[in-house]
């Protein structure tokens, strides 16, 4: 069987609905090919069930939050900004709240609404979206002349053998992470058999595992307002300030996901890696020393664990005064300076070794991907065929947690499903 479209996009999540909705909306016959059995799965679930849609940034500091394919993105972000993204959405009855940190989310808090906004705005494009489709290749053609030229898609819908012709093909079939939303690496096989070179896949935004030992009773306590500083062969390369939380495996949280990426490289470098917690962050050695004088005073008989329970959350107590050598039962008057200066240790340097990282089942997104240089930043083209267009997260970019992913999105999937010029 065979159908005619100008436009086969492969993959329906939040840069191919666009993609694709930008396109149809362009007068163009737009297919869709979605192999789960609704689209915008990932987009459902993102931000646990509330989708931090974007940030509303400047472009420029949202570009300070890319970690990879920084100056790539530049051209789309500028095409496709932030205040588009907002102005889209609202002009698709999608309304919006801005958040701490200029988060973006819908003012219902439903995912759904983002999802849906993105599927009705394609289909009354035009777009025809088709669920359980499973493309199986990407057919091309040589040219003596010049590049090789898509020709069409080959797919399996609902377990009928469909080809479907089309000059351009728009592969948007998102990473790795959260494979149970259909982001399972089928973007990478199909433009690798084009020729294109595929970086080494692995987990960004993801939590961090530390020794079983060195956490014990502390699963579930969430720290704020607290800065952790992520360390490689003792050097720090990274330092991030406000939530975390310990795991029954380790460490999450926002801050954590933040040098999670750089973690990540790292470990898999065979690197040292360790974080390092500062409890008190707004408190100079000089401030806690004159905390700790104060509590002694009023308190002349106060033990160690009387005055951590003072400073600290009760499961942290145990933890930094073994780190510091002291026992719980000895009284803050006995300890004296060298005693004091080791608790300030641990208070401003809580130190964790990172032994591994989660897998992709809980990134938030996938580092690695289609090699930038062999894409045209301003089309998203292959340099390699032509026909052939790039959009979201098969492509090597990542960025912080915040909104930024889902910005890179809609920027390159907008690109991508323009008229070329």
């Amino acid at each position: 069987m065979e159908e005619r479209f100008d436009v086969a996009v492969i993959g329906g999540g939040a840069a191919g609905l666009l993609a694709a909705g930008v396109a149809a909306h362009s007068g163009k016959r737009v297919v869709v090919l979605e192999k789960m059995e609704k689209c915008g799965r990932k987009v459902r679930i993102t931000g646990k069930g509330r989708c931090n849609i974007t940030n509303d940034k400047e472009t420029g500091e949202i570009l300070e939050k890319v970690r990879s394919g920084k100056e790539f993105v530049r051209y789309a972000l500028e095409r496709f900004s932030s205040a588009d993204t907002v102005a889209f959405f609202r002009n698709n009855g999608v309304n919006v709240v801005v958040e701490r940190g200029g988060r973006v989310f819908p003012a219902s808090g439903k995912a759904w609404d983002v999802a849906n906004a993105l599927e009705n705005y394609a289909e009354k494009g035009g777009a025809s979206i088709l669920c359980h489709a499973e493309v199986k290749r990407i057919e091309f053609r040589e040219d003596k002349a010049d590049k090789p030229y898509v020709t069409g898609v080959r797919a399996t819908v609902k377990g009928t053998e469909r080809y479907f012709r089309c000059n351009k093909v728009i592969l948007a079939t998102g990473g790795v992470s959260y494979p149970a939303t259909g982001s399972t690496g089928d973007g990478y096989r199909l433009a690798y058999e084009l020729g294109h070179t595929i970086e080494p896949v692995r987990p960004a935004l993801v939590p961090l595992v530390l020794r079983s030992a060195a956490i014990a009773g502390l699963n579930g306590l969430m720290l704020k307002n607290v800065s952790l500083s992520l360390q490689v062969d003792g050097r720090e390369v990274q330092r991030e300030f406000g939530e975390m939380e310990f795991t029954p495996f380790g460490i999450s949280g926002a801050i954590v996901l933040k040098v999670s990426r750089k973690a990540v490289d790292a470990l898999i470098e065979e690197h040292e890696v360790e974080v390092t917690v500062d409890l008190k962050p707004a408190l100079d050695k000089a401030k806690i020393e004159g905390r700790i004088g104060r509590e002694q005073e009023a308190v002349p008989s106060l033990t160690v664990e009387g005055l951590l329970r003072k400073m600290l959350p009760a499961k942290l107590i145990r933890i930094v005064a073994k780190g510091a050598g002291l026992p719980l039962s000895a009284g803050v008057s006995r300890i004296g300076a060298e005693g004091r200066e080791r608790l300030i240790r641990q208070l401003k340097g809580l130190r964790f070794r990172v032994s591994d990282y989660r897998g992709f089942e809980e990134a938030i997104v996938t580092a690695g991907g289609v090699r930038l240089t062999e894409v045209n930043e301003k089309t998203m083209e292959s340099l390699l065929v032509k026909g052939l267009f790039f959009a979201g997260e098969v492509l090597d970019m990542d960025a912080d947690t915040g909104g930024y992913n889902l910005q890179l999105a809609f920027s390159t999937g907008y690109i991508s499903g323009m008229e070329e010029k």
